[in-house]
Protein backbone atom coordinates (compact mmCIF):
# COMPACT_ATOMS: atom_id res chain seq x y z
CA UNK A 1 0.00 0.00 0.00
CA UNK A 2 1.56 3.63 -0.88
CA UNK A 3 2.25 5.61 1.91
CA UNK A 4 0.03 8.90 1.50
CA UNK A 5 1.92 12.15 1.53
CA UNK A 6 1.17 15.91 1.48
CA UNK A 7 1.17 17.57 -2.07
CA UNK A 8 5.17 18.25 -2.24
CA UNK A 9 6.12 14.91 -1.23
CA UNK A 10 6.49 15.00 2.34
CA UNK A 11 4.80 12.29 4.70
CA UNK A 12 1.69 13.18 5.99
CA UNK A 13 2.43 14.41 10.10
CA UNK A 14 0.56 13.37 12.67
CA UNK A 15 0.97 16.39 14.54
CA UNK A 16 3.72 19.58 14.60
CA UNK A 17 6.29 18.36 16.77
CA UNK A 18 9.01 19.99 15.32
CA UNK A 19 7.48 23.26 15.98
CA UNK A 20 6.70 22.52 19.66
CA UNK A 21 10.00 21.84 19.88
CA UNK A 22 11.25 24.75 18.17
CA UNK A 23 9.33 26.83 20.66
CA UNK A 24 10.40 24.66 23.89
CA UNK A 25 14.25 25.10 22.65
CA UNK A 26 13.54 28.96 22.99
CA UNK A 27 11.39 28.69 25.99
CA UNK A 28 14.18 27.07 28.12
CA UNK A 29 16.77 28.91 26.42
CA UNK A 30 14.99 31.93 28.17
CA UNK A 31 14.56 30.63 31.49
CA UNK A 32 18.13 29.79 31.32
CA UNK A 33 19.19 33.78 30.20
CA UNK A 34 16.35 34.83 32.89
CA UNK A 35 18.64 32.63 35.65
CA UNK A 36 22.32 33.35 34.58
CA UNK A 37 21.61 37.07 33.50
CA UNK A 38 19.86 37.82 30.08
CA UNK A 39 22.75 40.58 29.29
CA UNK A 40 25.49 37.66 29.68
CA UNK A 41 24.40 34.72 28.19
CA UNK A 42 23.75 37.32 24.77
CA UNK A 43 27.37 38.28 25.35
CA UNK A 44 28.31 34.77 25.67
CA UNK A 45 26.44 32.99 22.67
CA UNK A 46 24.49 36.17 20.89
CA UNK A 47 25.62 37.60 17.50
CA UNK A 48 28.49 39.49 17.67
CA UNK A 49 30.33 39.63 14.29
CA UNK A 50 33.90 40.76 15.90
CA UNK A 51 33.86 37.60 18.11
CA UNK A 52 33.39 35.52 15.12
CA UNK A 53 36.02 37.29 12.98
CA UNK A 54 39.02 37.50 15.72
CA UNK A 55 37.73 34.30 17.73
CA UNK A 56 36.68 31.79 15.45
CA UNK A 57 33.27 32.05 17.69
CA UNK A 58 31.31 30.74 14.40
CA UNK A 59 28.39 29.01 16.53
CA UNK A 60 27.39 32.43 17.88
CA UNK A 61 25.49 31.80 13.70
CA UNK A 62 23.10 29.56 15.19
CA UNK A 63 22.94 29.77 18.99
CA UNK A 64 21.65 33.23 19.18
CA UNK A 65 18.84 32.67 17.22
CA UNK A 66 17.75 30.68 19.89
CA UNK A 67 17.81 33.33 22.77
CA UNK A 68 15.77 36.92 22.49
CA UNK A 69 16.56 39.88 24.73
CA UNK A 70 12.65 40.36 26.66
CA UNK A 71 9.37 38.70 27.25
CA UNK A 72 8.11 40.66 24.64
CA UNK A 73 10.54 39.58 22.38
CA UNK A 74 9.80 35.97 22.78
CA UNK A 75 6.50 36.08 23.15
CA UNK A 76 6.14 37.77 19.57
CA UNK A 77 8.57 35.66 18.02
CA UNK A 78 7.22 32.60 19.46
CA UNK A 79 3.27 33.67 18.84
CA UNK A 80 4.34 34.15 14.92
CA UNK A 81 6.14 30.81 15.16
CA UNK A 82 2.90 29.03 16.81
CA UNK A 83 0.88 30.90 14.22
CA UNK A 84 2.65 29.98 10.60
CA UNK A 85 4.84 26.30 11.90
CA UNK A 86 2.41 23.73 12.07
CA UNK A 87 0.31 24.60 8.69
CA UNK A 88 4.43 24.87 7.40
CA UNK A 89 4.80 21.77 9.05
CA UNK A 90 1.76 20.08 8.02
CA UNK A 91 2.49 20.83 4.47
CA UNK A 92 6.03 20.18 4.18
CA UNK A 93 6.49 17.16 6.65
CA UNK A 94 8.76 17.20 9.55
CA UNK A 95 11.85 17.18 8.23
CA UNK A 96 11.62 19.96 5.73
CA UNK A 97 10.14 22.35 8.06
CA UNK A 98 13.04 21.90 10.99
CA UNK A 99 15.75 22.58 7.78
CA UNK A 100 13.74 25.45 6.45
CA UNK A 101 13.67 27.04 9.99
CA UNK A 102 17.41 26.18 11.04
CA UNK A 103 18.18 27.74 7.42
CA UNK A 104 16.38 30.65 7.56
CA UNK A 105 17.75 31.58 11.37
CA UNK A 106 21.44 31.30 9.67
CA UNK A 107 20.33 32.94 6.52
CA UNK A 108 19.41 35.62 9.41
CA UNK A 109 22.87 35.57 11.43
CA UNK A 110 25.02 35.48 8.02
CA UNK A 111 23.49 39.15 7.02
CA UNK A 112 23.96 40.19 10.24
CA UNK A 113 27.46 39.12 10.37
CA UNK A 114 27.68 41.09 7.01
CA UNK A 115 26.19 44.24 7.60
CA UNK A 116 25.79 45.07 11.23
CA UNK A 117 27.99 47.07 13.25
CA UNK A 118 31.03 44.61 14.20
CA UNK A 119 30.89 45.23 18.09
CA UNK A 120 27.20 45.29 18.30
CA UNK A 121 25.25 42.69 19.98
CA UNK A 122 21.67 40.89 18.97
CA UNK A 123 19.58 37.94 19.74
CA UNK A 124 16.62 36.46 18.54
CA UNK A 125 14.90 34.30 16.11
CA UNK A 126 13.26 37.07 14.15
CA UNK A 127 15.53 36.02 11.43
CA UNK A 128 13.94 32.27 11.51
CA UNK A 129 10.57 34.04 11.95
CA UNK A 130 10.76 36.04 8.55
CA UNK A 131 11.87 33.16 7.06
CA UNK A 132 8.65 31.36 7.81
CA UNK A 133 6.27 34.30 6.63
CA UNK A 134 8.54 34.30 3.57
CA UNK A 135 8.00 30.56 3.07
CA UNK A 136 4.21 30.77 4.33
CA UNK A 137 3.71 33.37 1.05
CA UNK A 138 5.84 31.26 -1.49
CA UNK A 139 4.24 27.51 -0.10
CA UNK A 140 0.79 29.05 -0.05
CA UNK A 141 1.35 31.14 -3.09
CA UNK A 142 1.99 27.81 -4.91
CA UNK A 143 -0.81 25.89 -2.90
CA UNK A 144 -3.81 28.21 -3.61
CA UNK A 145 -3.70 29.26 -0.18
CA UNK A 146 -4.45 32.85 1.17
CA UNK A 147 -0.91 34.44 1.82
CA UNK A 148 -2.25 37.94 2.80
CA UNK A 149 -1.97 37.22 6.42
CA UNK A 150 1.74 36.83 5.74
CA UNK A 151 2.65 39.66 3.43
CA UNK A 152 0.65 41.98 5.63
CA UNK A 153 2.87 40.97 8.52
CA UNK A 154 6.00 40.54 6.75
CA UNK A 155 5.25 44.36 5.13
CA UNK A 156 4.38 45.57 8.83
CA UNK A 157 7.66 44.42 10.41
CA UNK A 158 9.76 45.01 8.10
CA UNK A 159 8.76 48.51 8.21
CA UNK A 160 9.14 48.44 12.54
CA UNK A 161 12.37 47.35 11.95
CA UNK A 162 13.52 50.52 10.58
CA UNK A 163 11.35 52.50 12.97
CA UNK A 164 12.00 51.09 16.14
CA UNK A 165 15.73 51.55 17.26
CA UNK A 166 17.66 48.77 18.10
CA UNK A 167 15.97 46.05 16.12
CA UNK A 168 18.10 44.17 13.91
CA UNK A 169 16.47 44.61 10.83
CA UNK A 170 19.23 42.65 8.61
CA UNK A 171 18.86 39.65 10.06
CA UNK A 172 15.03 39.93 9.06
CA UNK A 173 15.71 40.98 5.50
CA UNK A 174 18.33 37.87 5.44
CA UNK A 175 16.26 35.53 7.38
CA UNK A 176 12.97 36.56 4.80
CA UNK A 177 15.37 35.73 1.53
CA UNK A 178 16.61 32.55 2.88
CA UNK A 179 13.67 31.36 3.92
CA UNK A 180 11.46 32.32 0.93
CA UNK A 181 14.68 30.49 -1.29
CA UNK A 182 14.23 26.88 0.58
CA UNK A 183 11.06 27.23 0.58
CA UNK A 184 10.69 27.67 -3.58
CA UNK A 185 13.12 25.16 -3.76
CA UNK A 186 10.79 22.61 -1.98
CA UNK A 187 7.56 24.12 -3.15
CA UNK A 188 8.94 23.98 -6.84
CA UNK A 189 10.66 21.01 -7.50
CA UNK A 190 9.67 18.67 -10.51
CA UNK A 191 7.72 15.82 -9.38
CA UNK A 192 10.08 13.29 -10.96
CA UNK A 193 13.02 12.75 -8.92
CA UNK A 194 11.76 15.67 -6.15
CA UNK A 195 13.66 14.82 -3.18
CA UNK A 196 16.81 14.17 -5.19
CA UNK A 197 15.63 17.99 -6.56
CA UNK A 198 15.04 19.13 -3.08
CA UNK A 199 18.20 17.78 -1.55
CA UNK A 200 20.24 19.69 -4.00
CA UNK A 201 18.70 22.81 -4.08
CA UNK A 202 19.06 22.64 -0.17
CA UNK A 203 22.70 21.90 -0.65
CA UNK A 204 23.43 24.77 -2.72
CA UNK A 205 21.88 27.12 -0.30
CA UNK A 206 24.39 25.73 2.05
CA UNK A 207 27.27 25.86 0.19
CA UNK A 208 26.26 29.71 -0.54
CA UNK A 209 25.56 30.77 3.44
CA UNK A 210 29.06 28.97 3.88
CA UNK A 211 30.95 31.01 1.21
CA UNK A 212 28.96 34.27 2.42
CA UNK A 213 30.86 32.95 5.93
CA UNK A 214 34.11 32.30 5.55
CA UNK A 215 33.99 35.74 3.20
CA UNK A 216 32.60 38.21 5.43
CA UNK A 217 34.55 36.08 8.08
CA UNK A 218 37.87 37.45 5.87
CA UNK A 219 36.95 40.50 4.82
CA UNK A 220 36.06 41.67 8.53
CA UNK A 221 39.33 40.25 10.09
CA UNK A 222 41.38 42.28 8.16
CA UNK A 223 39.25 45.26 8.61
CA UNK A 224 39.36 44.87 12.38
CA UNK A 225 43.27 43.53 12.48
CA UNK A 226 43.81 46.95 10.47
CA UNK A 227 41.85 49.11 13.38
CA UNK A 228 43.86 47.09 16.17
CA UNK A 229 47.40 47.68 14.01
Amino acid sequence: MREPRTRLGARIPSNAFVTIGLIGACVVAFLWQYVTGINNSAGDFGMFPAAIALNGEYYRLFTAMFLHGSLIHIGFNMYVLYVFGPQLENVLGHVRFGILYLLAGLGGSIASFWFSDPYVLSVGASGAIFGLMGAYAVVGKRLGMDTRQAIGLIGVNLVLGFVISGVDWRAHIGGLITGAAVAAIMAYAPTRNRVLWQVIGVLGVCVVLVALTVLRDQVLTAQLAGMLA
